[in-house]
């Protein structure tokens, strides 16, 4: 029995960088050209930048066997940033590497899994788990950091994270 299942907003992703994609590297950090989305009136935004990221996966059960594709994504027509600078770039990329984090938990949880009649349930509760989880740090490190103000808590988060 072979079927496929896909999860999210997924997307074939061929390359690891395209138009309106970049797709999390090591070696490949966020610059201000990657931001593309057009803003004709910053005021109507709260906040200097958004960087849209999402978690995209693709999977096969094939059998007894899971195979899958987890990749970080930045989507470059979906993110601003108003406020070229680059303390307010460095917290935009911290952003990425923590849905990187998540995105790696995420490959070990799948790497546990065992293919059996509730599969599909199971990874569902992988999926919703993942993604509250990573909210939640978002969500704090914005807070801690006061979207990149707060110079110490910043420093903080860059050096817990990596």
């Amino acid at each position: 029995m072979k079927y496929l299942i896909v999860f999210f907003n997924c997307i074939l992703i061929h390359s690891q960088e395209s138009d309106s994609l970049l797709v999390w590297q090591k070696n490949v950090p966020l610059e201000f050209n990657h931001y593309k989305m057009m803003v004709k009136d910053s005021t109507q935004y709260e906040y200097s930048a958004l960087s849209r990221l999402s978690i995209n996966v693709e999977f096969e059960i094939d059998n007894d066997k899971v195979n899958y594709s987890v990749n970080t994504v930045f989507h470059k027509l979906k993110s601003f940033i108003i406020l070229k600078d680059s303390v307010v770039l460095k917290h935009e990329q911290l952003h990425f590497d923590i849905t990187e984090l998540y995105v790696r938990k995420f490959r070990e949880q799948l790497e546990r899994l065992v293919v059996n009649q509730n599969i599909k349930i199971q990874m569902n509760q992988i999926h919703v788990a993942i993604n509250e989880a990573l909210d939640n740090t978002q969500k704090v490190y914005d807070e801690q950091t006061n979207h990149s103000i707060n110079i110490d808590a910043q420093n903080y988060w860059e050096n817990y994270i990596k």
